[in-house]
């Protein structure tokens, strides 16, 4: 029997396109018939688009991630939120009239942005109907996507799963099967203060990272049985410095640590209580588990890929590409050239250049652990050969970008067309 193996995706925004870049060195490392090497997929916020638009498509894998690839590459800030001056600053006066007044309707959620361009892009580019068909086939085991409660602060983890797969619920944590649509991805994916929460039954529901203390949980009791991990954290120390320690800090400064703690702590905690799980569990063999009580528990194997260099840094080198009325916005509210505050940034720069940074980047670090990537799924490695004519900028993600590629993601979208 196979070990079933997880895919876990944490959120970050527009970090999330680091993502796609790793997801493609994989499926260039694994052989090009493999359907689908993650049967257990868990995503949150940014990250559970990545998951349902790779398990919401038919075809391999490496079919897949060139498609996923190509709608990050066409991607602009319009697809993502309303840019114009009234969705922007529009949005910010009625935040800003509703403290002042001290009350609000609760009709309708406040957020500085309007992310209603975001629904319409992935209604288009995700075929929902093929997750049950994933799962009828055996090809998939279960996908998960976590939100969080704003009403009793639960992470709740909505999942498509076989049969046996059970709910379960722990501290300040649930689940709850259910056939995923557009509003649970869009839930999972409102990043605080940023995008509008929005209504799961009788609930509010936001971005998924907030209060989610065990990330590695979901895909776990999913049944997976070792773990591939993206970050989107820097791994090592982090890489930004203050250059200017003395200057208090703005507001894009603030969000931007409040985005860090809120996507970026939690999976590396997580990741380290497992780690000291395995250094107990390892040496006991089963009659030790059982007399110990452990016998539920198991070694978790998992590879961990993450940025290489400071995303909050490469953000700053792409602040022109933000729509007008953004960049007015953030100047306003505190310069993001002289501050630390490129992490806010790196979140919601949804533009062609800096996404396709990422990708490459993600690319380029999964190509620097190629032989760990192949022993993790035990995958040997080709002859060097085949790929001795290939130009190298064919070898990771296309950096170009044309009128071509918008076509491409409109093609993907609306014709649902295999690529």
């Amino acid at each position: 029997m196979s070990v079933k193996t997880g895919l876990i995706l944490a959120g970050g925004g527009a970090r999330a396109a680091y993502q796609v870049g790793v997801l493609r060195g994989v499926a260039e490392l694994l052989p090009p018939s493999i359907q689908q090497p993650f049967p257990i997929i868990t995503g949150t916020s940014a990250g559970a688009i990545n998951a349902l638009g790779l398990a919401g498509r038919s075809g391999s894998f490496r079919s897949r991630t060139r498609a996923l690839a190509a709608v990050w590459a066409s991607l602009d800030s319009d697809a993502v939120y309303r840019t114009d001056a009234r969705g922007v600053i529009g949005n910010a006066f009625r935040m800003l009239w509703a403290l002042l007044r001290g009350n609000h309707d609760g009709q309708r959620p406040l957020a500085l942005l309007d992310n209603s361009p975001l629904r319409k892009l992935l209604n288009d580019i995700i075929e929902f109907e093929r997750v049950d068909a994933a799962i009828a086939k055996g090809e998939l085991e279960g996908l998960g996507i976590t939100a969080m409660n704003y009403t009793n602060g639960h992470s709740t983890t909505f999942f498509q799963a076989q049969d046996h797969v059970q709910p379960w619920t722990r501290a300040h944590r649930r689940s709850a099967p259910c056939k995923l649509n557009v509003d649970h991805l869009m839930a999972s994916s409102a990043l605080p203060t940023l995008f509008p929460s929005v209504r799961l039954d009788q609930h509010f529901f936001g971005d998924g990272a907030l209060r989610q203390s065990r990330p590695l949980s979901p895909a776990i009791r999913l049944g997976a049985e070792r773990l591939f991990i993206i970050g989107v954290s820097e791994s090592g120390d982090d890489f930004e410095s203050d250059p200017h320690p003395e200057i208090a800090p703005t507001i894009p400064q603030v969000l931007g640590q409040m985005l860090n703690a809120v996507f970026l702590d939690s999976i590396q905690t997580d990741l380290e209580s497992l780690q000291r799980i395995n250094a107990l569990v390892a040496p006991l063999n089963p009659k030790q588990l059982q007399a110990a009580e452990l016998s539920n528990m198991r070694v978790i194997d998992t590879l961990v890929i993450s940025p290489t260099r400071s995303l909050s840094e490469l953000a700053r080198e792409y602040i022109n590409e933000l729509p007008r009325s953004m960049r007015w916005f953030l100047q306003k509210t505190g310069s993001i050239k002289t501050t630390g505050s490129g992490g806010a940034l790196s979140y919601i720069l949804f533009e062609p250049g800096y996404c396709q940074r990422l990708m490459q980047l993600g690319y380029d670090d999964t190509m620097a652990q190629a032989g760990a990537v192949r022993a993790f799924f035990n995958v040997a490695a080709p002859g060097t050969e085949q790929n001795k004519n290939v130009p190298p900028q064919h070898r990771g993600v296309t950096t170009g970008h044309s009128s071509l590629t918008k076509r491409w993601l409109h093609l993907i979208g609306r014709r649902r067309t295999n690529v």
